[in-house]
């Protein structure tokens, strides 16, 4: 069964190239179509890998975890899929957490598994693809418990696409900082970058850019940018 751990501006393309400190690229392990064996368990959004805390699935998207192997250090989080059924009927999942030790590929949420086939088959065939989310309310940024300006960590939840990367600028856009992403799906820099907001740009996986500027940096605080990836 999946892991439980606690540790938990429209759309903006530069008109002219803004110089990068260490940025870090764009990462290349989206989850790709494929098929394979799929089971079933509670659910768990605050207490699963990606530590989406707080945060409602869409209606009409279901919830999933990504077996180990598949799992490529949280950059999965918050991606969608469409799972077809043995009887050919589909759904659309979003990956939120991890089940390193499953047997299967993919360990859906219970009301997920129910609607591709009885719960008593315990683990059917499947096939999925990714898909857009489909979302179009805004990003959300959310900070760690213990975020100040010496020791930064920030998560992006509600992506209509994949997230790549986040980058943070404290001099108004004219240079960017890298972040490092953990296995818990937040971004960190574990010097801070020494002021009490920053400017944030988010990359997703096809490369959209979403800017949300003076983003306050306050443990557990959230900031919902002005919109999403096209």
């Amino acid at each position: 069964m999946p892991s439980d751990t606690t540790a938990p501006g429209y759309p903006t393309l530069p008109v002219e190239p803004i110089p990068v400190e260490a940025s870090a690229p764009i990462s290349k392990k989206a989850v790709s179509a494929s098929s394979g064996k799929a089971s079933f368990y509670g659910g768990n959004l605050g207490g699963g890998m990606c530590s989406f805390t707080g945060y409602t699935i869409p209606a009409g998207t279901f919830g999933v975890a990504l077996a180990g192997v598949n799992w490529a250090g949280s950059a999965n989080c918050g991606s969608c899929i469409s799972i077809k059924g043995p009887g050919g009927n589909s759904i659309k999942a979003m990956i939120v957490d991890q089940c390193p030790s499953c047997p299967v590929d993919l360990d859906l949420f219970e009301d997920a598994f129910a609607k591709l086939a009885p719960k008593s088959k315990g683990i059917i065939d499947v096939s999925w693809t990714p898909v857009p989310c489909g979302i179009t309310s805004p990003l959300i940024l959310q900070n760690k418990s213990g975020t100040s300006k010496y020791w930064f960590s920030m998560q992006v939840m509600n992506a209509n696409e994949p997230v790549a990367k986040l980058e943070v600028s404290t001099d108004g856009g004219k240079s960017w900082k890298a972040t490092a992403r953990k296995e818990y799906n937040f971004f960190e820099n574990s010097s801070g970058f020494g002021t009490d907001a920053v400017d944030v740009r988010v990359t997703s996986s096809k490369g959209g850019v979403v800017v949300v500027k003076n983003v306050s940096i306050k443990e557990n605080s959230k900031t919902t940018a002005g919109g999403n990836f096209a």
